[in-house]
């Protein structure tokens, strides 16, 4: 009998949910209610791709080593350091009788939960990967359950692009309802030349908010984000020392942001972000490199009223959402077309 949830594709330890599992069954045979893919790439989540980069130096064979090894041992791609891990597109190749996801076989499909509770096997060893890029080619098959989460690609973007935005949709999606929220507030974007970033900037303007700032940490990106027309301002700062990054908030603004989104890939970030926002404001975390006990005693050491919300990844409507971002607006699809050309 299958679980809705895959309790049944858990090897070890028993009782847990997929995603805290430290190994999945990952075997092709589908139940009542399951759906198989038959993958063509993965997107490793920016986080992961980092910690493992730099774990190895940029040398790109190391990395796809250690990927494989992970969801050979794993039967999925659980980054065991930063606890994350991506997404995947590919073909459904079957539908069980019982499954409830809105797809049949032949569907080329995102699927939008974690590779982190999704049951994997790659079966050509990623020889057609370079290991230096958070896109990976493959051959293999993933399992969905019934409360797995799958969209059907759109025929008028490429497969490439709708699996970068559909990895971060979850993020412009909060980032909209929480401006929608507040009377033309102001919003800063942390990490704002990112995927996650680019997005959440362009539905934080769609929703409402009265001026935006795209906090970037290097001249290139604060190029890239000025020429995008994605922001009111865009400035230079390390998200990892608090106070220059909120002096970079509260210049551009005229004050702390009524909302924070931060969308970076490093850790540290979690102090600056509550700093730079103002008291009754909102910060979003969407990195998952965040510590969320350092973000909660931090707001209690610095006596911060601010709402700290974790971004899950899921919200209803993110994918059409982020989608209709990319096809309506002209900056957030360059950002992404030049991102995918220089992987």
């Amino acid at each position: 009998m299958t679980s809705p949830v895959g309790l049944h594709r858990v090897v070890e330890p028993a009782g847990v949910l997929p995603q805290a599992a430290r190994r999945l069954d990952a075997r092709p045979e589908i139940g009542a209610d399951e759906v198989r893919i038959r993958v063509e790439r993965l997107n490793l989540d920016a986080a992961s791709f980092r910690q493992l980069s730099e774990k190895h130096g940029g040398d790109g064979a190391a990395v796809r080593a250690e990927v494989l090894e992970i969801i050979n041992s794993r039967g999925k791609m659980h980054n065991p350091v930063t606890g994350s891990g991506g997404m995947l597109i590919g073909v459904v190749d079957e539908v069980g009788p019982d499954s409830p996801l809105p797809v049949k076989p032949g569907d080329r499909v995102a699927t939008l939960v974690s590779l982190t509770l999704t049951p994997l096997v790659v079966s050509d060893g990623l020889a057609s990967w370079d290991g230096r890029s958070e896109q990976v080619p493959c051959a293999g098959h993933a399992i969905l359950f019934a409360r797995s989460i799958a969209a059907v690609l759109p025929d008028d973007l490429d497969p490439q692009l709708s699996l970068a935005v559909l990895d971060v949709c979850g993020a412009p999606a909060l980032t909209a309802r929480v401006v929608a929220g507040y009377d033309r507030p102001t919003v800063a974007v942390i990490g704002g030349a990112g995927k996650s970033g680019s997005l959440s900037l362009a539905a934080a303007v769609r929703a409402g908010a009265g001026r935006t700032v795209g906090v970037v940490p290097v001249p290139a990106e604060r190029d890239r984000l000025v020429a995008a027309g994605l922001a009111s301002d865009v400035v230079l700062a390390d998200a990892r020392d608090p106070v220059a990054l909120s002096t970079a908030v509260a210049g551009a603004l005229g004050g702390p942001a009524d909302v924070t989104v931060v969308c970076v890939d490093v850790p540290g970030c979690e102090h600056g972000a509550i700093l730079a926002t103002a008291d009754g404001g909102t910060v979003i975390f969407f990195s998952m490199a965040t510590s969320f006990a350092a973000a909660a005693l931090g707001a209690e050491g610095l006596a911060a009223d601010v709402t700290m919300l974790v971004g899950n990844g899921y919200v209803p409507g993110h994918a059409e959402l982020a989608l209709s971002l990319v096809r309506d607006v002209a900056g957030v699809r360059d950002l992404f077309t030049a991102r995918l050309t220089a992987d």
